[in-house]
């Protein structure tokens, strides 16, 4: 007997997402992940150390990352089929829903969109703060756009694809040592002098890690779009990620517009090279096809999972 327990996880986040009170009273799992990270950096990265120590430091963090969320997986699955026995997929597939970030992302983007379309500028830029890194005060409505498309075509993988993968893949412990991975590669996975060698493995296996899942992204979206795919074969290397250019690309193609381009970040501008050759002047409409994209992607996503049920995890 098998059951489709990615296929509802992906379905149930989608729908509710992780619902606020939830989070008020227990908070989310990845908070866990985040706990650690922040305890190793305190810990380990001190700026007195020399580099290949904290190089070392970085990889014993990820370690010890991978251990908890193997390790908790895995017992967690052992003990719902202890406990459930035939109905122990039910709750795996529970146990897998915060993992997932469809439906969240998703409305995320959408609360940029909203004030965007309305003209309110500020409110528009205080949400897409939210999502993104980059310094936000300053942009204009395209700019506003332009970050927001961005952050959903890359965090179609990071939030939706990747976790499913490795969710089908590896079960509950693929899905949070995947998870755990990517906490860390945006919490210390930078190029800062401070994190440039602490975090340098957490970086490089967040690559690996998302190395299919980013081609599959980029791949869905042009498919949903039914456009794309020879702006996001031209134009995926340009970023500076071996994974996020697949999906940004693939969305620059699907939507004839540019994305990424000069961004700044901490007041500090950077010259990154455009992506797509469309419209520079983007608009709250774009970000509207942009999240109907999307969401046919989801369901995409959603049929092609279907098949991927698994039996005695």
């Amino acid at each position: 007997m098998a059951e489709p327990v990615a296929l509802l996880a992906l379905a149930i986040e989608g729908a509710i997402g992780w619902p606020d009170a939830l989070n008020r009273r227990i908070g989310h799992p990845v908070g866990i992940f985040a706990a650690i990270i922040v305890w190793c950096d305190r810990r380990w990265n001190r700026p007195e150390l020399a580099d290949w120590t904290r190089y070392v430091a970085g990889i014993g963090c990820v370690l010890l990352l991978l251990v908890v969320a193997t390790v908790a997986g895995l017992l967690l699955q052992w003990g719902l089929h202890r406990i459930a026995g035939r109905w122990a997929w039910i709750f795996i597939m529970l146990c897998a829903v915060p993992g997932m970030a469809a439906g969240s992302l998703y409305r995320h983007v959408r609360a940029v969109a909203a004030p965007l379309q309305a003209g309110d500028l500020g409110a528009a830029r205080m949400a897409v703060a939210m999502i993104v890194g980059r310094d936000t005060d300053r942009l204009d409505s395209a700019g506003i756009a332009r970050a927001a498309i961005e952050s959903l075509a890359e965090s179609f993988c990071d939030g939706v694809m990747a976790p499913l993968f490795w969710l089908v893949m590896g079960g509950l412990p693929g899905l949070w040592a995947y998870k755990a991975i990517n906490t860390a590669d945006s919490l210390i996975g930078h190029r800062e002098e401070r994190w440039r060698a602490f975090g340098w493995a957490a970086a490089r296996l967040d690559d690996l890690l998302n190395l299919i899942p980013a081609r599959l992204s980029g791949s869905l979206l042009c498919l949903s779009a039914g456009r794309g795919l020879r702006i996001m074969l031209r134009d995926a290397h340009r970023h500076a990620s071996p994974n996020a250019g697949w999906p940004e690309a693939a969305m620059a193609g699907a939507l004839d517009v540019r994305l990424a381009g000069p961004i700044a970040y901490d007041g500090v501008s950077q010259d990154k090279p455009w992506i797509g050759s469309g419209r520079l002047h983007l608009a709250a409409a774009d970000l509207h096809a942009a999240l109907r994209i999307y969401l046919r992607a989801c369901l995409l996503l959603g049929l092609a999972a279907a098949p991927f049920a698994w039996c005695d995890l």
